[in-house]
């Protein structure tokens, strides 16, 4: 009854998933995707992309957030989800703003700044191409670099945008950082689907040389809680949401209120008009990016949870205080 997870070290979702399996106890392998397991990963998938879970059934599985409520559902200790529908609302916007908008932070320094374009390439290349000796290794790490960096504007990244982008990671890295002084977790004694969605962005930064550099020197709380959600346990339960609203609140308000529901709802009008571009005003500054097909889905799963949700005590007032309510309510 062994799970297999195909994923990458370099990739967020898959170490998003693996922690998430540490977590719950469930057996697993990890396998790291090279070409001597692509016929294999390409017999259970139907993207190619990373993570792909396996079942012991042969059963194929993609997607982070998908594969996290799977498995909460089938495997519901230890939980990963508050018994308070608004706190579990909360956490899973939480996810949704890590694993979209934390995104841009990851892939902007990671692929920008040429010390970390040189460092993120040279692990690749050892992971796909280390067998097959040194050259190898160089060839594929000069295409990944080229490939990569051209990948840029996918996520919004461009010299138009940049100063937003390291401007909400630095804002967020200190929200964070106040956020974690009293507590190892996000909302308590234990992980949520909210440590998992942002933790796995703020992993991979921590892992190279510009934004590793940065966390290093102004967020340890941020630092010691990276360290814990490598192999996560409970310390303890969930706190209740207004013993975690001092510092939660501003988060949700300056990045996830401000930010990331603004550019999320800028970026499905862009997708139903059919426009190549879309150029929006965001934390000040003019952005203007493609827009991103797959988060308008996701968008819509969050409005979804929401809509389920709304009638949680507190939820809607803390939405609202924190101008989140618009971007949700559609």
């Amino acid at each position: 009854m062994t799970y297999r997870i195909y994923g990458s070290e370099l990739s967020p979702y898959s170490v998003k998933v693996r922690s998430f399996f540490r977590y719950k106890n469930i057996d697993h392998d990890w396998i790291p995707r090279s070409p001597a397991v692509q016929a294999e990963f390409q017999k259970y998938a139907k993207l190619p992309l990373v993570p792909l879970v396996v079942t012991p059934e042969g059963e194929g599985i993609q997607d982070s957030t998908p594969i996290l409520e799977r498995f909460e559902a089938s495997h519901p200790q230890p939980s990963v989800t508050p018994d308070d529908p608004a706190l579990a609302f909360v956490s899973a916007l939480l996810e949704e703003y890590g694993d979209e908008w934390g995104n841009k932070w990851m892939f902007h320094y990671r692929w920008r700044y040429q010390p970390d374009v040189w460092s993120t390439a040279e692990r690749i290349a050892l992971q796909m191409m280390g067998a097959q000796g040194a050259l190898a290794v160089a060839q594929a790490r000069a295409a990944v670099a080229e490939r990569m960096t051209g990948r840029l504007g996918f996520v919004g990244s461009n010299r138009q945008t940049e100063p937003v982008i390291e401007a909400s990671f630095a804002k967020a890295l200190g929200l964070i950082e106040a956020h974690l002084a009293s507590r190892p977790y996000l909302l308590g004694g234990r992980p949520a689907m909210a440590d998992f969605g942002l933790w796995a962005q703020l992993y991979e930064a921590a892992t190279d040389p510009t934004p590793g550099a940065i966390m290093r020197a102004s967020a340890p709380n941020v630092m010691g809680w990276i360290q814990r959600m490598v192999a996560p346990r409970a310390e303890g339960g969930f706190e209740p949401l207004a013993a975690l609203a001092p510092t939660l609140t501003p988060l949700l308000a300056q990045e996830v209120g401000a930010l990331f529901l603004p550019w999320s709802v800028a970026n499905a009008a862009a997708i139903g008009r059919g426009d190549k571009s879309f150029t929006m005003s965001l934390g000040g500054a003019e952005w203007t990016q493609e827009p991103q097909k797959y988060h308008a889905r996701s968008l819509a799963e969050i409005r979804r949870k929401f809509a389920a949700a709304k009638a949680a005590t507190g939820l809607e007032p803390l939405l609202a205080a924190t101008g989140c309510l618009v971007g949700l309510a559609g």
